[in-house]
C-alpha cells in the first residue's frame, strides 16, 4: 500500500498543478497521511531550483495548518480519528511513554522531532492531548518544519541532483546533525552565557 502511495504523489509531483498537490501532501502529512512532502519537494526543486524557496515556503504554510489539524484531532477527536490514526501507526504502546516524556519536555519534543522524519502527525496529535499551548505550538513548528524543508530545498538549490541522493539516504542524519548544533547552541546560552 505505502508503495503504491509513494508512486501516486511521485506522479504527482510531475502534474500541472503540482504546487497544489505538494500543499496538499505537505497539509495532510502533518495530520493523517503517511508519505512525508519531501518526496514531491526533492523532484520539484530539482526540476527548477529558482523555485526552491517558494516551494520550502509552501510546504511550510501548508504543514503548519495541517499541524494545526493534528493539534485539534488530539485535542478534541482522540477517541474517534486520533485513536484510529495512532493504531494505524501501530504506536498504541508508545503513546504513553511519549505522552510522558512531552509532559516534561513539550516544547523540545516539538523542534526536535519536527525536523526529523519521525512522523510529525504523532507530534501534532500529542500536542492536542497533552493540551500544550497552541500558540507556543504553532511557534515551535513554524520553526521546526521551516528547518526540515528550507534544509532540504537549500542542500538541492545549491547542489541539484548529485545531493538528491545523500538527501534520500541521510535525512534523517542531516536533520538530527542540525537539530543537535541548534539545541546545543540553545544550552550554551543558557547555561554557559
Amino acid at each position: 500500500m505505502l508503495r503504491s502511495l509513494y508512486d501516486w504523489v511521485m506522479e504527482k509531483a510531475r502534474h500541472p498543478k503540482a504546487i497544489w498537490w505538494l500543499a496538499g501532501v505537505s497539509f495532510a502529512e502533518s495530520s493523517f497521511f503517511p508519505i512525508p512532502p519531501d518526496v514531491m519537494l526533492v523532484p520539484m526543486v530539482l526540476a527548477d531550483r529558482r523555485h526552491a524557496w517558494r516551494l520550502a515556503a509552501v510546504c511550510l504554510i501548508a504543514s503548519v495548518l495541517g499541524g494545526m489539524l493534528g493539534y485539534y484531532i488530539g485535542y478534541a477527536l482522540l477517541e474517534t480519528l486520533g485513536q484510529w490514526i495512532i493504531s494505524l501507526y501501530g504506536m498504541q504502546d508508545s503513546l504513553a511513554g511519549f505522552q510522558e516524556w512531552y509532559a516534561e519536555y513539550g516544547l523540545w519534543v516539538i523542534l526536535i522531532k519536527g525536523a526529523t522524519p519521525i512522523p510529525y502527525k504523532i507530534v501534532t496529535i500529542a500536542s492536542g492531548i497533552a493540551h500544550f499551548s497552541l500558540p507556543i505550538f504553532i511557534v515551535a513548528s513554524i520553526i521546526t518544519r521551516g528547518i526540515r524543508f528550507y534544509l532540504v530545498a537549500g542542500l538541492l538549490y545549491w547542489y541539484g541532483e548529485p545531493i538528491r541522493a545523500f538527501i534520500e539516504r541521510r535525512l534523517t542524519l542531516v536533520t538530527t546533525l542540525f537539530v543537535v548544533a541548534l539545541v546545543g547552541g540553545f544550552v550554551v546560552i543558557k547555561y554557559v552565557i
